[in-house]
C-alpha cells in the first residue's frame, strides 16, 4: 500500500476504534456551507463528519473487525464517527436533512452491530440522553417511593384519626 494511503487508512481506523458508532451518508448535491453546516451541528453534539473513499472504509472497518457496509460504500459517502451519543449525532443529521433534503443516511454500526436508515432514524426520535437517564432513575426509584408511602399510611391514618378525635372533644 502506498505510504500516503497507509496514513489515511491509519487516522480512519483510529477514529473508528475511538467511536462506538459509524454513520454512512451520502452528501452527493451538497454545497460546501452546508458541508459545513452539517460538520457544525454534529460537533456541537460531539460528532465529527469525514469524507474518504469507499476503498479505504471498507479496509478499515475490515481491520476493526467491523460488519460489512459494502452495500451503502457506494458513490459520494460520508463518515460519522464520535466518542459520545449517537443519538446526538443521528439527531443533527435528521434535522439538517429536514431543512435541506440532504444527506441521505445510507446505513452504519452501532456497537459492533449493522444499522439500517430505520433504526438511525428511530434514534434520532429518542429524547436526549439525560431524558432518558432521568426517565430510567424514576423508573428505578418508583418501587422504592411506592412502598415508602404504603409504610407510612397506617401510621398517617392512625395520626389522622386520633387528631379529629382530639378535635371534637
Amino acid at each position: 500500500m502506498n505510504p500516503d494511503k497507509k496514513i489515511i487508512v491509519d487516522q480512519l481506523l483510529e477514529r473508528v476504534n475511538q467511536s462506538p458508532f459509524v454513520l454512512v451518508v451520502d452528501y452527493n448535491g451538497m454545497t460546501v456551507p452546508q458541508f459545513s453546516e452539517l460538520r457544525n451541528r454534529l460537533s456541537e453534539g460531539g460528532a465529527e463528519c469525514h469524507v474518504a473513499k469507499n476503498t479505504h472504509m471498507k479496509r478499515v472497518l475490515s481491520e476493526a473487525g467491523l460488519p460489512d457496509l459494502s452495500e451503502a460504500l457506494v458513490g459520494q459517502t460520508a463518515f460519522i464517527t464520535g466518542e459520545e451519543d449517537v443519538c446526538a449525532a443521528a439527531k443533527a443529521v435528521a434535522n439538517f436533512a429536514k431543512e435541506f433534503q440532504l444527506p441521505v443516511v445510507k446505513g452504519g454500526v452501532l456497537d459492533g452491530a449493522v444499522i439500517d436508515q430505520a433504526q438511525i432514524a428511530a434514534l434520532a426520535d429518542l429524547p436526549p440522553r439525560e431524558v432518558l437517564l432521568g426517565q430510567l432513575l424514576g423508573t428505578i426509584n418508583a418501587p422504592a417511593e411506592k412502598l415508602l408511602r404504603t409504610l407510612n399510611e397506617p401510621g398517617g391514618s392512625l395520626l389522622r384519626v386520633l387528631n379529629a378525635k382530639h378535635q371534637e372533644g
